[in-house]
């Protein structure tokens, strides 16, 4: 009778769980990920609404529905910060050089 085993093999993420899938434009995914978290919280905190969303971002119902769902693929980095404007918050990017220490530069998106 064979032995069994539980033996599991632990890997460090790297950071962004679409490259550990191996998914195509995976830092760009993760970016829309993070900004659409972030209108998700704000649309929530104010409690508004999929048609009072639809009316200040300008956009359909049905596609608050495919955001909130974090269905991202119809909407681009630059269109989910617009959003994000329409319901007054500022966005900031800071360019700076990468320290030695990290193999690759990376964009991080956080919410304040």
């Amino acid at each position: 009778m064979a032995k069994e085993t539980n033996e599991s093999t632990i890997l460090k993420s790297s950071g962004n769980v679409f490259v550990d899938l191996g998914l195509k434009n995976a830092q760009e995914r993760q970016i829309k990920v993070h900004l659409a978290v972030t209108l998700t919280q704000i649309i929530r905190d104010h409690h508004l609404s999929q048609v009072a969303a639809a009316k200040a971002l300008g956009i359909n119902q049905p596609k608050i529905s495919a955001l909130l769902n974090y269905k991202l693929d119809g909407f681009s980095v630059e269109r989910l910060m617009q959003f994000l404007n329409a319901l007054d918050q500022d966005i900031e990017i800071v360019v700076r050089k990468k320290p030695r220490s990290r193999r690759a530069a990376r964009i991080v998106v956080r919410a304040a």
